[in-house]
């Protein structure tokens, strides 16, 4: 028994031994993989702290007040903002070397198996859509009464400007690293999470449209670029009230805050491309979020905010029939307590284009624009 005790353990070290170099030859082939897979690790690290993705469907409104998820597992998870009327509002260590460093856009291109879907968003339907008077749509993810919002978005925004040059639109960006496509193309880039820190390349490049029409109409507009959410994403709003509190308390005639954003719309595991023809050219779409109180959020005025959201909705779909998506009407805070003229503004998709989404700027910014010239105060 001993004999073949023995002979058994020989066999298995054996056996082992003879492993080793195949083991060790699949380990150096792994090894180069491994940067990449790191990096992979925490770009969906990253996306798993953003904001709720869309999808083509849309599904009901969810009890949690988050809106809608997306269809993959793996969908974005929203950023919770009630924490921050609670947090202390000292001016936070943005980045340990006061520089965030770079995130470049790429220049080689790696094709990946995320199909890009072109497609366009029409007029919504079901029991949570508000039809706005004049035009556009409303969303309602939350428990106000449908009705209740109509009548609200029949009233006038709860500020007017006075259009003669001093800073009366903040224009900011809590995701300032938020990037798009670079062309139009069948896939997305396996290896791009869509994120860099090169202003001419993100969202900040949509705000300089939007700022161009402002300024062109006459409207002082304040522009800032300050990178929120880079190297660190959560915490990016918490980040960005203290520079928004900043720039109000030196500036105390602007009346509206404009938080540009870019979406992030996945539907069957394909990055969809929402787009319309404006005067022949490709345009991304565009979504205002709205966010309501549930009680928890210290928003007092947030119908005010709906008001002005409402305001924009219609002007900005007579200007453009079909540029908008409805105005997204949910239990989001996105520091819009800051004013009665602060909201969000989804302009395009990860899957859209840099061209798409410029175009979309200049546009909806010539409809802010005009919306804001409605509300001048007469002299």
């Amino acid at each position: 028994m001993r004999r073949r005790r023995n002979g058994l353990r020989v066999l298995m070290w054996g056996c082992v031994l003879a492993g080793m170099p195949l083991l060790a030859a699949g380990m150096l082939q792994l090894i180069p993989q491994i940067p990449v897979a790191a990096n992979r690790l925490n770009d969906l690290r990253t996306d798993l702290e953003q904001e709720p993705a869309d999808n083509r469907e849309d599904p009901p409104c969810l009890s949690s007040g988050y809106g809608w998820l997306a269809e993959e597992p793996d969908a974005p998870k929203p950023e919770q903002t009630t924490e921050v009327a609670t947090q202390p509002e000292a001016e936070p260590v943005f980045y340990a070397s006061g520089d965030p460093g770079e995130k470049p856009y790429p220049t080689v291109w790696h094709p990946g198996s995320a199909r890009i879907v072109r497609m366009a968003y029409q007029r919504y339907s079901g029991g949570n859509i508000v039809d706005l008077d004049k035009c556009g749509q409303v969303r309602n993810c939350t428990s106000v009464d449908n009705a209740a919002l109509l009548e609200e978005s029949r009233k006038a925004p709860a500020f007017t400007i006075m259009g003669d040059g001093s800073p009366e639109v903040l224009i900011m960006h809590s995701h300032t690293t938020e990037s798009f496509e670079p062309y139009v193309r069948e896939y997305g880039d396996a290896e791009f999470n869509y994120r860099t820190t090169d202003p001419a390349l993100s969202v900040v490049m949509v705000g300089d449209q939007i700022e161009a029409q402002l300024k062109k109409a006459g409207i002082g507009v304040i522009h800032d670029g300050t990178i929120h959410d880079y190297p660190r994403y959560t915490g990016s709003y918490d980040r960005s009230r203290v520079v928004v509190k900043r720039i109000l308390e030196e500036n105390p005639t602007i009346k509206v805050v404009l938080d540009i954003h870019r979406d992030a719309i996945v539907s069957n595991g394909n990055l969809l491309q929402p787009v319309i023809d404006v005067d022949g050219q490709d345009t991304a779409q565009v979504m205002i979020i709205s966010g309501c109180d549930n009680g928890s959020l210290n928003m007092p005025n947030y119908m005010k905010n709906f008001r002005f959201a409402s305001c924009l909705q219609q002007q900005i779909e007579s200007d453009t029939p079909g540029l908008t998506r409805p105005v997204l009407f949910d239990y989001r805070k996105y520091n819009q307590d800051l004013t009665t003229g602060s909201l969000l503004i989804e302009v395009g998709s990860h899957g859209n284009t840099l061209a798409q989404v410029k175009r979309a700027g200049s546009v909806l910014g010539a409809s802010i624009a005009r919306a804001l010239l409605d509300l001048k105060e007469e002299t």
